[in-house]
């Protein structure tokens, strides 16, 4: 028998009464005078300073899609040779929204391509020994085995850049997540962890970044755009459980700023750094974040417990439905590295710089939410 307070419905307050709340959880002091339904859009940062380093002959395995797409960006303004590895299924240089032609022009020169499969390991064996590159970028490694033969190619490498993730701690009451806590060996992102115990087995340079959940520009997995998509349809927010769990977001482009500031910094050696957004976010927070930072009206969030319901495979709500952040205090501190962007900034250039341009990954999939709005009208009638 399905338990009548499977779904709730929640009026929230508009934001003028929120402004205490709001500002604790993603750093924004949300003025009076910003109607709740004016359709004002947020306008981006723009820029980011890096200070430059000697130059240096580097290789990124990926570089097509997201963090690599600003990576590779920052390191060619400061003067690096920038090779990236893909199979070659996409452009290596591709205009960015807000981009100027001679921005793209002069980055289009500059950039250079080595294409081949990264599991083919006789081919990465043999290309980049010939290439003899300083440093390495592995934005896309997900395995181990996937890092050793770029280590034996290149045995007077400088310095291995890692992306791995925060999803490799161990699940914990104790939050946020730091650098020194027990990792997860059975997690989803095992491989990644697996990637680093090989990078300290094997004496080399390594340094290594775990982002919590990374949004921006761009963006290839569906964090900021769900949202997006059901605040452009005019639709009911669904959120599981009390929409109170506390998450953690980074922007791309401060994710891009961290990389580059450990390169070539004694800091970094054999290091791990946390990198995301300084504040934290709830669920509904977020919600309420996305609708202020894309100018749209207030959202109307609908709760549900997410056992009463049978989804298949399909995934109902884009987050982890747990408590899920981590200090990057590490990073601050030891790098001097500091988010340029707040959480609606933050969201405010992705959506002006792709969502609201009417590019995105996904088209909207609104079966999940029928199924939960569709029980929620049952259980009022």
């Amino acid at each position: 028998m399905a338990s009548t307070v499977v779904v709730q419905h929640q009026t929230q307050p508009s934001f003028s009464t929120l402004t205490s709340s709001l500002s604790d959880f993603n750093g924004t002091r949300i003025h009076s005078q910003i109607q709740q339904y004016r359709r004002k859009v947020l306008q981006p940062k723009v820029g980011l300073q890096i200070t430059a380093s000697s130059e240096k002959n580097i290789l990124i395995m990926g570089g097509t899609r997201f963090i690599g797409v600003f990576l590779s960006r920052l390191l060619v303004k400061e003067g690096h040779q920038v090779t990236l590895f893909t199979r070659g299924k996409a452009p290596i240089a591709q205009q960015l929204p807000g981009e100027s032609d001679q921005e793209f022009a002069e980055f289009s020169s500059k950039i250079l391509h080595l294409k081949g499969d990264r599991k083919d390991y006789d081919f990465v064996k043999s290309s980049l020994s010939a290439k003899g590159f300083d440093v390495v970028y592995d934005i896309n490694g997900r395995e181990a085995d996937e890092v050793e033969p770029i280590l034996d190619a290149l045995p007077n490498l400088e310095q291995f850049i890692y992306c791995s993730s925060a999803g490799v701690y161990l699940k914990s009451d104790l939050l946020p997540h730091c650098e020194t806590d027990t990792v997860d060996p059975k997690s989803r992102h095992k491989g990644k962890l697996n990637t680093e115990s090989v990078l300290e087995s094997k004496g080399v340079n390594w340094t290594s970044l775990r982002p919590v959940y990374i949004y921006g520009p761009l963006n290839y997995n569906p964090v900021e755009e769900w949202f997006f998509h059901r605040l452009k349809a005019g639709r009911p927010i669904p959120i599981p459980g009390s929409g109170i769990q506390v998450t953690q977001l980074g922007h791309v482009k401060d994710l891009a700023r961290a990389f580059v500031q450990v390169l070539g910094n004694e800091k970094a050696s054999r290091q791990v750094f946390n990198i995301s957004g300084e504040k934290y976010v709830t669920f509904d927070g977020l919600a309420r974040a996305c609708a202020k930072a894309a100018g749209f009206p207030e959202p109307e969030l609908v709760h549900y417990n997410p056992k009463e319901f049978d989804f298949g495979k399909k995934k109902a709500f884009p987050f982890r439905d747990q408590h899920f952040f981590a200090s990057v205090e590490k990073a601050k501190h030891v790098l001097g590295w500091k988010p340029e962007f707040d959480l609606v900034e933050g969201l405010a250039d992705s959506y002006n710089l792709d969502f609201g341009r009417g590019t995105y990954r996904k088209e909207a999939d609104f079966s999940t939410d029928d199924m939960i709005l569709g029980k929620k009208l049952v259980l009022q009638a």
